[in-house]
């Protein structure tokens, strides 16, 4: 366990207030799971302190004792660049005690974003930073294998009828490698890919199934939280009702910062 580790959650970023609510929300919650963790270890090193004399052990259970340390930045759209505010998080980490910041970028795709500009912030913020902090940059978080079963709790989803057509919406990307993504959940699901940004759209992949008969559709949109995007898909949903007034197409919600997304983050945490 990173018990010597500041953590900082990093997200897109959104003009939209809400993602940035939803966030700070996120990080308490995942500070206060890793907060019960670290009280739970603490406590069994804790049983043999009579035992336990030399320095290292004790300095180890200090380690367990000591708040968790959890902050968020955003990579677009903030006053400050990605790197400044990984600097600045750093900075605070250090003075706290801590020896090295692990990093985790709340990105669902592989996209640009997680495979090139993060990186080059993180080594940015490192160079300024030199060798007084370590800066580990983690796993984007669509990189969990059991995350996409957590969309599946949503009400409507939970209570669509089992013979409705299923899309899985996410955002999309022209890599290979977040369409295949995309594509095996949907899989896992039973339901049909659709994508935001690329082809298929949402339209062609609703028109799609009711070809093919249905005439009840569930959208899981393959989003974190509520924004702009989603209040554009809601009406996309309402214009596709209009357009196909012979068949429901309904709507479910992302999955918000819950507190089983927050146990998802703090297992690729530990």
């Amino acid at each position: 366990m990173h018990f010597s580790s500041a953590y900082l959650l990093v997200s897109h970023g959104s003009r939209d207030p809400r993602p940035e609510i939803a966030l700070e929300h996120l990080a308490e919650l995942v500070r206060q799971r890793l907060q019960a963790r670290r009280q739970r270890q603490g406590q069994s090193l804790a049983i043999g302190r009579e035992v336990w004399r030399q320095e290292p052990n004790w300095e180890r259970i200090d380690s367990y004792s000591r708040p968790p340390l959890v902050g968020t930045a955003v990579l677009e759209l903030a006053p400050l660049p990605l790197h400044q505010q990984i600097q600045q998080f750093a900075e605070q980490a250090l003075s706290a005690g801590y020896e090295t910041v692990y990093i985790l970028p709340l990105f669902l795709l592989p996209g640009v974003h997680v495979t090139e500009d993060i990186p080059a912030e993180v080594a940015m913020a490192q160079q300024q930073l030199g060798n007084h902090i370590l800066l580990k940059l983690g796993p984007y978080l669509g990189r969990e294998a059991k995350l996409w079963q957590l969309w599946l709790d949503s009400v409507e989803w939970a209570t669509a009828p089992p013979q409705s057509g299923k899309i899985l919406l996410a955002h999309g990307s022209r890599r290979p490698e977040s369409q295949q993504l995309v594509e095996a959940i949907a899989g896992q699901i039973g339901a049909v890919p659709a994508y935001w940004s690329v082809d298929p759209g949402l339209e062609a992949q609703v028109s799609e199934l009711i070809q093919r008969g249905y005439r009840q559709i569930m959208i899981l949109p393959y989003f974190l939280f509520e924004g702009g995007i989603t209040d554009a898909l809601r009406d996309r949903v309402d214009q596709l009702s209009q357009q196909f007034p012979y068949a429901q197409v309904q709507l479910a919600h992302p999955i918000s910062a819950t507190p089983k997304l927050a146990d998802q983050i703090v297992h690729l945490l530990l």
